[in-house]
């Protein structure tokens, strides 16, 4: 049995190394080919496949690389909005990402000699906004969907709905509060009106008289010459004494009992009036 058979230990080893990534230096975008080793890549130039691909590529080169170029850019937005969406994310992860895939198209296949400048492009292009820091390039996609345009639009049209809400509630407020405040002017000027005591003339002073004057009663005799000062005071002592003496006098014909006369008088009628009865 012949030894280049599909198990042979040779077969499964060429298998395993042309699974991963092989040298890019050693890959032919135009046949898409890729060669394990500068020798392998040496037979492939000189091949009559390759030297036909070769003599049409030259007919028309910018052709050729325009289309490697949208291809590359069509395939590395596609990863970056469908796996990130419109997150900040580091350029060269989505690099890895999209070279992980062994039927990837080349860079050195497109008019972009460099990542940098890709993002640098893609920056000018207004298709992602790019920013440059001390660990590298960073990008975020804009979303320029239609789809994304109509979310847009309608999410714009309700925040300017609502904007117009709170623009109503701020001018109701406003009234409200202006309305209040004029009621509240009014109400100070009606109290401060009648709780204000207000003098006509201003240049004049007023004055409390706090002395008190006694005036003496109206006599009913003549007067034939001028009161002597203090006259008065002493007609009020005199008119006070006798009014004292008064009440004594009183007090003690109460206490004494009823006169003699009138006992005497009394005693007289009750011995008549006993006789009588007899």
């Amino acid at each position: 049995m012949g030894k280049d058979g599909f198990l042979t230990a040779k077969a499964i080893g060429n298998r395993i190394k042309s699974k991963g990534l092989l040298k890019l230096k050693f890959y032919c975008q135009v046949c898409e080919k890729a060669c394990r080793d500068e020798n392998g890549f040496k037979c492939h130039t000189m091949s009559e496949s390759h030297q036909r691909q070769m003599l049409l590529v030259a007919e028309n080169p910018a052709k050729y690389v325009d289309s490697y170029s949208d291809q590359f850019k069509s395939d590395f937005l596609s990863i970056l909005s469908r796996r990130h969406g419109t997150k900040r994310i580091f350029a060269n992860q989505v690099y890895q990402e999209y070279i992980s895939d062994r039927e990837h198209l080349h860079m050195n296949a497109t008019k972009w000699t460099s990542l940098s400048e890709f993002v640098k492009y893609l920056g000018r292009e207004s298709i992602c906004h790019v920013d440059e820091t001390e660990k590298g390039w960073y990008i975020t996609w804009i979303d320029n969907s239609p789809k994304a345009l109509e979310r847009q639009a309608a999410i714009q049209k309700l925040e300017r709905a609502q904007k117009d809400d709170d623009d109503r509630e701020q001018q109701q407020l406003q009234k409200q509060i202006d309305r209040a405040s004029k009621l509240a002017e009014e109400r100070g000027l009606l109290e401060q009106k009648s709780g204000e005591l207000k003098r006509e003339d201003e240049q004049g002073k007023i004055k409390l008289n706090m002395s008190m004057k006694l005036t003496a009663p109206p006599s009913s005799g003549i007067n034939t010459g001028p009161t002597k000062p203090g006259g008065a005071k002493m007609k009020m002592m005199m008119g006070g004494m006798k009014s004292l003496s008064g009440a004594k006098t009183l007090g003690a014909k109460t206490a004494g009992g009823i006169p003699e006369k009138k006992q005497s008088s009394v005693h007289n009628t009750k011995k008549a009036g006993f006789s009588f009865g007899l």
